[in-house]
């Protein structure tokens, strides 16, 4: 059993080199396989879940192989959603989410990704989240700064909904989470919808 497993000595180690692994396993994919991928999540995602007009749905900008859920958005914007981008305001800290839309006035922010300026802070209703790995129970493996669990602990008293998205590449047996790790909903992959595995 899963569960009962272990976790190594070193997790933050072996986390490590998960994490390099399957980023390089997510870079090695093919434009065409990957487009075939995309695809299929995008009308996943666009036949599974409807957010109602007036919604604030958090995006993420895409970054080294990471679907892209722009088209996806894009199409809810046109049935009335509202859009925020995640922001870095500080080391250690949770998340903050600026309204986005095409267009919008932005400034590059960590990793070089676009920061709307001057835009209505707001808080998610959905959040969409890049993991680079994920399991059976809907833990994400991130990039190891720890910003979408605080962010997720924050927002704890709010009903947001966690939508992973992934490729099945992504996939491991367990993250071995901590008491800190807090779990998506479900997570979309060109598979299909996975739920929470207890």
């Amino acid at each position: 059993m899963l569960g009962s497993m272990a976790p190594p000595d070193d997790l933050a180690g072996w986390r490590r080199a998960q994490r390099a692994e399957l980023l390089a396993r997510r870079m090695a994919l093919v434009p065409e396989q990957r487009l075939r991928h995309q695809t299929v999540i995008t009308e996943t995602l666009l036949t599974h879940f409807t957010p109602k007009a007036g919604t604030v749905v958090a995006l993420y900008w895409p970054f080294k192989g990471e679907f892209e859920p722009r088209h996806v958005v894009r199409h809810w914007r046109n049935c009335g959603v509202r859009t925020v981008l995640p922001v870095v305001v500080e080391k250690a800290h949770p998340l903050q989410f600026r309204e986005w839309w095409p267009g919008v006035a932005t400034v590059p922010g960590v990793f070089n990704l676009p920061v709307p300026q001057g835009t209505e802070l707001l808080i998610p209703d959905l959040l969409l989240m890049p993991p680079v790995g994920f399991d059976a129970q809907c833990f994400r493996l991130g990039y190891g700064g720890g910003y979408y669990d605080r962010t997720l602990a924050e927002l704890a008293g709010h009903q947001v909904l966690c939508i992973g998205i992934a490729f099945e590449l992504s996939r491991i047996d367990t993250i071995f989470p901590q008491p800190h790790d807090i779990a998506m909903d479900v997570v979309v992959t060109e598979a299909g919808i996975h739920h929470r595995r207890n």
